[in-house]
């Protein structure tokens, strides 16, 4: 058994997992949807997607060689909407994620024990990627939470809707 393999094979699941959730909400949503906030002090979608994708560029450029909080990253500036359009944010999107998909893909058996850092804290190859993927998966919540409250009742579910345990677990377990 190759643990090294297994591991970022389930990691690799994991990310395309919610990368999923993401790309789901986005089709549901509208270019005016996704600058929509409650208030002054909120994030809209296009602004945790900003942010999420600057995190990855950051932390997944030259990762085994440079720490994951870069010179060139601007953080502050994440917060604030500067895309065009919804198209605009949805290549950041896949800018960042494309960024992380390779570093995972770079990761084997002779660099698997390399320490990479992030904000001068050294960390494992596991617990970087279980930190960022923490990272991701609260932010992506934060999305699909969001896309949810916009839609109101024209939202599709992205997992068992409301009422459709019985039925999955029908379907999933052949029960009758």
């Amino acid at each position: 058994m190759n643990y090294t393999s297994d591991f970022l094979s389930s990691l690799l699941s994991e990310f395309k997992r919610y990368k999923a959730l993401g790309d789901k909400t986005f089709a549901q949503l509208s270019e005016e949807d996704i600058r929509l906030r409650q208030g002054e002090e909120d994030n809209s979608i296009a602004v945790i997607v900003k942010h999420i994708s600057g995190n990855m560029l950051s932390r997944w450029t030259n990762f085994l060689t440079e720490d994951g909080e870069k010179t060139w990253r601007n953080r502050e500036t994440e917060f604030e909407d500067s895309f065009q359009s919804k198209s605009d944010m949805i290549s950041a999107w896949e800018r960042g994620w494309d960024c992380l998909f390779e570093a995972l893909k770079s990761v084997n058996n002779e660099n698997f024990d390399t320490k990479v850092y992030i904000r001068g804290e050294a960390h494992s190859i596991p617990q970087a990627f279980h930190r960022q993927l923490g990272h991701y998966a609260y932010h992506i919540g934060q999305i699909v939470f969001l896309g949810k409250m916009i839609k109101g009742s024209e939202w599709v579910s992205l997992s068992i809707p409301k009422g459709g345990s019985e039925a999955f677990n029908k379907r999933m377990f052949g029960k009758k």
